[in-house]
């Protein structure tokens, strides 16, 4: 599909869109920058669109996914204590992340994208399958593997850092 086809069949599905996303997420702000990541997904499977039987269901399946996947995120972030006068949330645990997310950030490419889809976003094995298209086996090693040289890392660098 080209420029010219996909502005003609799919840009019209984006008012639809964006009005469900609203009754999803009740907020215009994050019902937009859904409409948008889902706009960029069908862009980038635009290829596949003109042999699919409903774009438009498509499209709103779509939607609906990222929709959920921001309710993860934040049911996930809703859990973790929030700083307040008491300072409940001490400078140390917020180090400990960050330290925890540099580590992350330095793991190989695939161990990375299936630890953050597992831990960070929420996943389920079978949709992280679905979406790296790998066996389950190397979704389990590669999982594996990535917690696995988190924890040597943090605790090489947290030992380091209290001598």
């Amino acid at each position: 599909m080209d420029l010219s086809t996909f502005n003609r069949k799919i840009i019209p599905i984006r008012i639809r869109l964006l009005k469900r996303a609203g009754q999803l997420l009740g907020n215009d702000s994050d019902a937009e920058d859904i409409v948008q990541e889902t706009m960029l997904k069908l862009w980038d499977i635009r290829d596949q669109l003109d042999s699919h039987p409903n774009v438009e269901a498509l499209a709103m399946t779509i939607l609906r996914n990222k929709a959920n996947d921001l309710w993860r995120q934040r049911q996930r972030f809703a859990g973790m204590p929030q700083e307040t006068g008491t300072e409940s949330y001490t400078t140390e645990a917020r180090s400990d992340m960050e330290l925890i997310g540099l580590i992350v950030e330095h793991l190989p490419p695939l161990q990375q994208a299936v630890f953050k889809m597992k831990e960070i976003d929420g996943y389920e094995a079978e949709e992280i399958i679905s979406i790296i298209g790998c066996s389950p086996e190397a979704l389990r090693q590669n999982l594996s593997r990535a917690r696995r040289k988190i924890k040597e890392e943090f605790v090489r660098l947290s030992n380091s850092r209290t001598i």
